[in-house]
């Protein structure tokens, strides 16, 4: 009766609720015990209604050798919906309009949504963006920048909640749309830390979650929480992530739906960096600001605002003369620190074309960073 041994009989999901009472017993059918997202699709398909799973669901745990099953009592549906009413959150039904369809192509997809704010953002196009917990300086300003610049070019930023990158991420793009996915129920705040932050999420754009009012999130529950994340957007962008972290499950989340995923390079020896540098190694596109972000997406981008940042990226680059600005660098390096915008100056060349370089040679270990901007060659 688990999720791993039973599987729809059909590729399409069940059709959406047709009334109230028909919504309470699928709400009901769903919490029970041992029904997952694929049992619940399975048992509508076959019996038709959520009245008939429900009444045939003891016979098919006790098939499946569960002895004494009972299904979800109705008192703990009336106990989500009071607690939903109280915290003003909306339910979202899989097949409605109100529904996000990039979600819907999940083979997994939610059959129910719990929003608190505005469902209506879920519609608008969405960019996901994750990273570490314990993010660097660099790494909260990055997101920083990339949410806020990629609000202004008309992007609703997703993200997950929690402290760093994602915290980072969902304050700057306050302003322009952001929606939070939660591992618990959408009106149990974690972390802590995040309650003033996530009041705000809820009041200008929304806050989400598959999970039953009131649960506290446990650590099963993240991963879960990531294919979300992922499936709301057509584009996920990882900020700083360790080589085994939740970000990097988020982006193979994305890659398994066949979108964009994106990653900001690192410094070679931060373990922050590790899994950026590893995505970019494997095919993810780089990004060193808003603009890599949206001429990736342009094939499939909506029409947004054209974003004035900086001059367009160049065309691609010649081997020959991307080897003697390598080596003109190198040259003007040693151990003494540099800063880097005397370091273009003394080259004459645009910023446009020198820092990419300077991004490769870092990755490549042939240059050091230091705060403050600071160059020196590698020893």
């Amino acid at each position: 009766m688990t999720d791993k041994d039973t599987h729809p009989s059909s590729t399409h999901p069940p059709l959406p609720p047709t009334s109230e009472d028909d919504q309470f017993l699928r709400l009901r059918l769903l919490r029970s015990r041992r029904v997952g997202i694929s049992t619940y699709k399975r048992l509508l398909i076959e019996h038709g209604t959520a009245q008939n799973a429900l009444a045939a669901l003891p016979e098919v745990a006790r098939a499946a050798g569960v002895a004494r099953y009972e299904i979800c009592p109705e008192g703990v549906i009336h106990a989500e919906l009071k607690a939903a009413r109280l915290a003003g959150a909306t339910l979202v039904a899989q097949g409605t309009p109100a529904y996000p369809a990039a979600l819907d192509a999940l083979p997994d997809a939610p059959p129910f949504l719990w929003v608190l704010g505005d469902p209506a953002i879920l519609q608008r196009p969405i960019i996901a963006m994750v990273g570490a917990r314990n993010a660097s300086s660099l790494g909260t300003r990055m997101a920083r920048r990339l949410a806020h610049d990629l609000g202004a070019a008309g992007y609703v930023v997703v993200s997950g909640l929690a402290r760093g990158v994602d915290a980072a991420a969902h304050l700057a793009a306050l302003e322009t749309g952001t929606v939070a996915v939660q591992a618990g129920g959408v009106d149990t705040i974690y972390p802590a830390e995040n309650a003033e932050l996530a009041e705000n999420i809820a009041k200008q754009g929304a806050r989400l979650s598959e999970q039953p009012m009131g649960l506290q999130p446990m650590a099963r529950h993240f991963p879960a929480r990531n294919r979300i994340i992922s499936g709301l957007a057509q584009a996920t962008v990882v900020v700083e992530a360790a080589a085994k972290s939740g970000s990097l499950i988020t982006a193979r989340d994305a890659l398994d739906l066949g979108r964009d995923v994106l990653a900001v390079p690192g410094h070679p020896m931060d373990a922050r960096a590790s899994g950026c540098n590893m995505l970019i190694r494997d095919g993810a596109t780089l990004v060193r600001s808003a603009h890599d972000v949206l001429e990736a997406l342009a094939p499939i981008a909506p029409r947004a605002p054209e974003l004035p940042l900086e001059p367009a990226p160049q065309p691609a680059r010649d081997l020959r003369t991307m080897a003697q600005l390598h080596q003109q660098i190198l040259s003007r390096l040693g151990p003494s620190p540099v800063a880097e915008d005397q370091l273009i100056r003394d080259l004459g060349a645009p910023t446009a074309k020198v820092a990419p370089v300077l991004v490769e040679l870092e990755l490549d270990g042939a240059i050091d960073r230091a705060p403050g901007g600071l160059l020196t060659r590698a020893s």
